[in-house]
C-alpha cells in the first residue's frame, strides 16, 4: 500500500496533490501542531507571494483541527486582491472567477481552519474535474505493516517529522517543474478545463 501523508491545505500545491494521486490511500494530518511554517493557512500563488489566513493567537499551539481564522482582522480583501491581481490575465481567469469569489466567500464564515480548507479544496478538486479520496487522521486507522511506500509533504522537514524511507515526488517535464511548487490556483487558471491532461502526465 502507497500512502500519501499530507497536512490539510485549501491549495496545496502540484507536489502534494501528485503525491495524492499516487497514493492508494491518503491521510490528512488533522492532529499535527499547527506550525506557521506549515501550508494550512496559506497558499503560493507565485515564486515569492503567498495568500495568507490570520490564526487565533490562542490556537497556535494547538492541533490543526482545533485551530481558529482570526476574524478580527480583515484578511479576506487582501487574500482575494492577491489572487485577481496575480491571476487576471491567465487565460482560464475569467472562467472561473464568479464561482471561485463565491466559494471563498461562503467559506470565509468558517470558524474554524480546517472546515475552510476542506470546503475549499474539495470545491477546487471539482474544478480541475478530478476525483480524489482522503481520510483525517483523526478518524482514520490504517496497518503500518502493509504500507510499502510513504509519500509526505512536500519540503516539510521543519515542520512535520520525517519517516524513514519516505519518498519525495519528482516532476521531470521542465514546463510543469517550473510552476509546481505553487498552489494548485495556477493550474486551474492556467489549464482550465485541460488541467487534468497535466495532471495524466504526472500520475
Amino acid at each position: 500500500m502507497i500512502l500519501s501523508l499530507t497536512q490539510p491545505q485549501f491549495a496545496p500545491n502540484l507536489y502534494d496533490l501528485i503525491a495524492m494521486f499516487r497514493a492508494d490511500r491518503v491521510i490528512l494530518l488533522d492532529e499535527d501542531r499547527w506550525s506557521r511554517k506549515g501550508r494550512t493557512h496559506r497558499a503560493s500563488i507565485t515564486e515569492s507571494e503567498w495568500i495568507n489566513i490570520p490564526i487565533k493567537t490562542d490556537d497556535k499551539k494547538k492541533a490543526i483541527r482545533k485551530v481558529c481564522i482570526d476574524h478580527d482582522e480583515d484578511w479576506f480583501t487582501p487574500f482575494w486582491n492577491g489572487i485577481h491581481h496575480n491571476f487576471h490575465s491567465a487565460i482560464w481567469f475569467d472562467h472561473f472567477e464568479d464561482e471561485l469569489l463565491a466559494l471563498f466567500e461562503s467559506a470565509r464564515s468558517s470558524e474554524k481552519l480546517i472546515d475552510f480548507n476542506l470546503t475549499v479544496f474539495d470545491a477546487l478538486l471539482g474544478f480541475l474535474e478530478v476525483d480524489l479520496s482522503y481520510e483525517l487522521a483523526s478518524s482514520s486507522d490504517f496497518d503500518a505493516d502493509a504500507v510499502t511506500e510513504v509519500y509526505q509533504e512536500y519540503q516539510s522537514k521543519n515542520y512535520i517529522h520525517r519517516i524513514e524511507n519516505a519518498q519525495a515526488v519528482t516532476i521531470n517535464d521542465p514546463q510543469i517543474a517550473h510552476f509546481a511548487e505553487r498552489s494548485i490556483l495556477h493550474l486551474l487558471f492556467y489549464h482550465g478545463p485541460e488541467s487534468f491532461k497535466v495532471l495524466d502526465l504526472l500520475k
